[in-house]
Order: structure tokens, then sequence, then C-alpha cells
């Protein structure tokens, strides 16, 4: 996606959080306030080198990160979702495979839609209360705000798009793939052409 968007006129910087992918960190440490904080260093460094029109895309948990650093970031100019999570907190605590308050280790086991199993410390749970993603939407305006979602989302339902869309003011848009799933993996050239189409009409 990064090659196209770069065939288009626009330059695409793609990074992993702390912790994550390659890069330096412990997955452990894993919270959203960790990953704003990634993603406003991300956009300074953006900034120094003088990019002057910053765009925010992430998914998942990502777009959640994306919706929650650009609510009170002037820098960026607009900001696209893809089958980001609404409410974190309610979706991560059913996720999970023991009681999160009970005695034991740090470290707490949640079960994904595919029976995989992570651990995560219970932090990342605690820390999931502060942040209302909702209000982060509400806050993107006069920015424009694109939220794309799956009508076969298991993982995050795509009720949580519409939610995210209620939430937002002017302008949004809300564009609803029919049989994607959370990765939109038979779906990624409609997606593709909608996103793109939307980046040049800013």
């Amino acid at each position: 996606m990064a090659e196209t968007l770069a065939n288009i006129g626009f330059s695409t910087l793609l990074f992993d959080f702390a912790g994550c992918g390659e890069s330096e960190g412990n997955w452990f440490d894993l919270t959203l306030t960790g990953q704003i904080s990634d993603l406003k260093s991300v956009i300074e460094w953006c900034k120094s080198k003088g990019f002057e029109d910053i765009f925010l895309t992430g998914r998942s948990f990502g777009g959640s990160t994306a919706l929650s650093c650009a609510s009170d970031n002037n820098n960026i100019k607009a900001v696209c979702t893809w089958a980001a999570v609404a409410k974190p907190a309610e979706l991560f605590n059913s996720l999970l495979n023991e009681n999160l308050d009970g005695p034991g280790e740090d470290k707490i086991e949640i079960i994904d839609e595919t029976g995989a199993a992570y651990l995560l410390k219970k932090n990342f749970f605690y820390d999931l209360e502060n942040h209302d993603i909702l209000d982060h939407a509400a806050r993107i305006t006069p920015r424009k705000l694109l939220i794309i979602h799956g009508t076969d989302d298991k993982t995050v339902p795509v009720k949580q798009a519409r939610d995210i869309y209620e939430a937002a003011n002017e302008p949004r848009q809300l564009f609803i793939v029919e049989g994607a799933d959370h990765r939109f993996s038979n779906h990624i050239k409609p997606v593709w052409d909608h996103f793109f189409k939307w980046l040049v009409d800013i």
C-alpha cells in the first residue's frame, strides 16, 4: 500500500510500536497510553523532516491509537481508521481467560477469536479505563475522519464503527465493506480504492 501511495504522491512512514515487531521494548509493557506516546514521537519526527500535511491511518487497536493521538494534535490533517476498536476496555475484558482482579501473576491471559492466547500485564487493562475513544473521535473535527469496517469482522463488531461515526462530528465518512473480516483479507482492493480517493479529495 505504501508503494501505491508513493505513486500517487503520498510519502508513507510505517513503524512498529514499542515492544512490537522489530521495535525495541517489551511486549508485556504494552498500553494504549504508551502507543499514543510512540505515535506522538513519530509525528514530531515527521515534522522535524519538513512534512507539513500529516494523515494518520491505523487498523484495529492502531486505529484507536490514531483517534486518541489526533484528538488534541493540530498537526494532524485527517484520520482514517480500519476496523478500529471504539470501546477497548469492553472488548479486551471480554477476551479475558481469567479474573482480572483475582490473585496471581501480574500477567494475564486473553484468548482471541481464533483461539490464540496472549499474555498482557494487568496494567494494560487498567490503562484502557483512562481513554474514551468516542470522545476522542468527537474532537477530530474540523479535520476529516474516514471510518472503514467490515460486516464480517468477528474481532471488532461492525457496531463499533457505527459508534465511532455517531460520536464524531462533520466532516466524517463511514465506509462499510460487505463481507469483509477484521483484516479485510479478500476485500483489499475496494478498501484501497476508497481510501486513496478520500486522500486525494482532501
